[in-house]
Formats: C-alpha cells, structure tokens, sequence
C-alpha cells in the first residue's frame, strides 16, 4: 500500500492516543513507515476478539462459583491464556492443567503447585485459593 493510503479509521487505540505503525510505499516504490488511527476491519476483529475473551471469562466464572470448576480456568481465562500457553508458564503438561480444572483435585494441590499458578497469573496463592466466583 502506498504511504497516502494508510487507514486512518476511527479505532481503539485512537481512544488512548496512540497510532499504529505501518508498513508502506512511498513515491520512488521504497519501503518506508506510516502511522495509522486505525483500520476498520481491524477494529471490527480486535472488538469480536475482546468480546469473546469476556463471555469466556464470564462462562468460567460462573463454572467456578457453581462448583463445576475450580479458579485456574477462571484465571487462565482472564489473563487471556490457553491450556497451552499456562503449560508453558507453570512447567506441567496440559493434561495435568486440565485436571487442576476439577475443583476436588484443585483442593489437594500441593504449595508449589499454586504458587506456580498464582506467579502466573501475577497473583497470591490466598487470592487463587480464595476465588469463589
């Protein structure tokens, strides 16, 4: 795209005064930078994006104060993870992760496992254990 043609849509980011750099041509045909406000296509994905990271957040959330699930789902919801990423940040295998889901196992993990978690998700091991929904 030519450097003229950078989007300058109505965004997020432009909330919070900032500009995204970009990538384009300038009049010789040489790579060169832009800024852009925005891009509307962009936008439309990144709020579909935040949306569905909030009703999974919520979902958990609600699984955690039913009984069905135990804070680590909620948490690794909330601090936009998967089973895979948290895998990687707490050093277990994710079939290990899962299993932490169930709030009975949940109850018999050992210090070292939730501080593991709770450095994780940037958090105390009271505040993991204390979470009721």
């Amino acid at each position: 795209m030519k450097k003229n043609e950078v989007p300058q849509d109505k965004s997020n980011i432009e909330s919070v005064n900032m500009r995204e750099l970009c990538y384009a041509t300038d009049e010789n045909g040489n790579y060169t930078t832009a800024l852009s406000s925005g891009w509307e296509p962009k936008t439309i994905a990144l709020s579909n994006a935040i949306e569905d990271i909030k009703e999974r957040t919520e979902q958990a959330r609600l699984k955690v104060a039913n009984g069905e699930a135990s804070p680590i789902l909620y948490f690794m919801e909330h601090s936009k993870m998967d089973v895979g990423i948290l895998a990687g940040y707490v050093g277990m295998w994710k079939w290990r992760i899962k299993r932490h889901f169930n709030p009975k196992i949940f109850k018999g993990l050992s210090k070292k496992a939730l501080q593991k978690y709770a450095n994780a998700f940037s958090i105390t091991v009271d505040e993991l254990k204390n979470f009721k929904g």
